[in-house]
C-alpha cells in the first residue's frame, strides 16, 4: 500500500533567497528573459484596450488630454458583429417608468377602446377533456375546490304510517349516524370558510375603494393645476 503524500505547508523557496541572489534574478528577468515556445492560440484573441490597471498608473493631465480627445474627436470602432439573432421585446421597463402617469393612463384607455389588431394565434395544444371541448376557460372559486370528509347526513325523520295489514309491515334498518366528533369539525369548517369568504370580500371592496379614491385625487390634482 502506497503510502499518502505529506502535505507540505513550508513558503516558497524564492521567499529564502537572499537579497543579491533575488536582485540578479529580477535583473536577468527583465533583460535576458527565458525565451520560451511560441504561444499556441486555439480562440480568437478580443482586442480589450487598455487595461485598468495601466490605466490607473497614468497621470492625471493623460486621462483629462484623453477625455477630451474622446469628446472632440472620438474613435471610429468596427461594425459590431453579432454571433446571435436580435430578438425584438418592445419597450423597456426603465423607459416606460420613466414616463409621466397620465401617458400611461392614455395609453390604457386607448389600449381599451382601440386595441391594437393582432395575427391569430396559432394554437397547437388540444383541449384536455377530447370529449366534451369547450371554448371557454371556467374557473371555479376556491372555495368550491376545497377538499374535506364526506358526511352523509341522514334523511329527515318521516311521520310513521300505519300498515294497512299486519302482513304488508316490514322492518327496515336504520341508517348509520355519522359521528358526532366528524360532523363538529364539518360544521367547524364550513363556518370558517365563509368567514374567510366575507373577509375576503370585504378587503376586496376596501382596496378597490381606495382604488377609485386615488384616481379621483389624481384627475382632481391633474386638472386642478391646469
Amino acid at each position: 500500500m502506497a503510502s499518502a503524500q505529506e502535505l507540505d505547508l513550508a513558503p516558497p523557496v524564492e521567499l529564502q533567497r537572499p537579497l543579491w541572489k533575488s536582485l540578479v534574478y529580477n535583473f536577468r528577468d527583465r533583460f535576458l528573459p527565458d525565451q520560451g515556445p511560441p504561444l499556441y492560440l486555439t480562440s480568437r484573441p478580443i482586442n480589450l484596450g487598455m487595461l485598468l490597471g495601466d490605466y490607473l498608473s497614468l497621470p492625471w493631465y493623460r486621462t483629462v488630454f484623453t477625455n477630451l480627445g474622446d469628446v472632440i474627436s472620438p474613435e471610429t470602432l468596427p461594425p459590431l458583429q453579432l454571433e446571435s439573432r436580435p430578438v425584438e421585446v418592445g419597450e423597456l421597463i426603465a423607459d416606460s417608468m420613466a414616463r409621466p402617469w397620465w401617458r400611461s393612463l392614455l395609453r390604457s384607455l386607448a389600449d381599451a377602446v382601440a386595441p391594437e389588431k393582432l395575427p391569430p394565434l396559432e394554437i397547437t395544444w388540444e383541449p384536455a377533456n377530447a370529449i366534451m371541448p369547450s371554448q371557454a376557460l371556467l374557473l371555479t372559486s376556491w372555495s368550491n375546490v376545497i377538499h374535506g370528509p364526506k358526511i352523509f347526513l341522514p334523511d329527515p325523520a318521516k311521520t310513521a304510517s300505519a300498515p294497512a295489514s299486519p302482513g304488508l309491515a316490514r322492518t327496515q334498518p336504520l341508517p348509520a349516524l355519522p359521528d358526532a366528533a366528524t360532523v363538529a369539525f364539518v360544521y367547524d369548517l364550513e363556518r370558517d370558510m365563509l368567514k374567510d369568504l366575507r373577509r375576503s370580500r370585504r378587503r376586496e371592496r376596501f382596496l378597490i375603494a381606495i382604488f377609485v379614491g386615488e384616481i379621483i385625487v389624481l384627475l382632481v390634482g391633474a386638472f386642478w393645476h391646469h
